[in-house]
């Protein structure tokens, strides 16, 4: 079994190598290897840089011409992927890739279609901003709503998925509501997503966080507009 392992980096100058450098030393255990896809959507903080004199061992490493947006990164990472299942790993520090082992597990359990590393589970809930906060709490309610599902965290960052599955959903997004949209069309897909625990070190916005509040109304106006398109804009049956 190959994890494909995608990052994304947008001016994460301070943090991107120190990530590289834990995901590269991950173990994964007998019978599992990995590849990392990072892709680069124009930084311009000295990352790019840093990352054109990256020693290629263990890497592929994609530049965007121009700014493209966070789920344009993933789906470009998507084509390039050739593992069983893939891994977003954000470029900060906020998730742990030690954590990967409890992804595999769940995986040896029963192959499901995607895990999620929930940051509500195990009673590991930590925000900088309360607005953050209660944004997740009501997105989550709403997708548990509209789709039957009983999620706990449908805006983590840490998302597994299985590469058929992946290859298969009618993906468009180009900012974060890519994070919505490949949730919203596992499960209208007829999928089931397993959580577990993560591991969170939430940071500030001087600390260099992205996700701003309006970024949540972008997050509500896609989890509805899935909801209500027909199934032919969703998934795709010749994969």
């Amino acid at each position: 079994m190959k994890l494909s392992i995608i990052i994304c980096t947008l001016n994460e100058r301070d943090t991107v190598l120190t990530v590289l450098d834990r995901v590269r030393g991950v173990d994964l255990g007998a019978g599992w290897e990995k590849e990392i896809i990072l892709v680069d959507n124009f930084s311009t903080d000295g990352t790019r840089e840093l990352l054109q004199n990256l020693n290629p061992s263990g890497a592929r490493v994609i530049f965007h011409p121009r700014n493209l947006g966070k789920g344009t990164s993933v789906r470009t990472a998507i084509q390039h992927c050739t593992g069983d299942y893939a891994i977003i790993q954000d470029a900060d520090l906020e998730y742990d890739p030690a954590d990967y082992w409890l992804y595999l597990e769940a995986v040896e359990e029963s192959q499901p279609a995607a895990v999620y590393g929930s940051r509500m589970l195990g009673g590991r809930a930590r925000y900088e901003y309360v607005a953050n906060y209660l944004g997740v709490r009501f997105l989550t309610w709403l997708t548990n709503t509209l789709y039957g599902s009983r999620l706990t965290d449908v805006a983590t960052g840490a998302k597994m998925v299985r590469m058929d599955v992946l290859r298969s959903l009618k993906l468009t997004g180009s900012g974060f509501d890519l994070d919505f949209e490949l949730t919203d069309k596992i499960l209208r897909a007829g999928y089931e997503i397993v959580e577990i625990p993560a591991s969170y070190q939430p940071r500030t916005v001087a600390e260099g966080k992205k996700i701003r509040p309006w970024d949540g109304l972008g997050a509500l106006k896609v989890i509805i507009r899935d909801r209500l398109l027909p199934m032919d804009r969703v998934v795709r049956r010749d994969v």
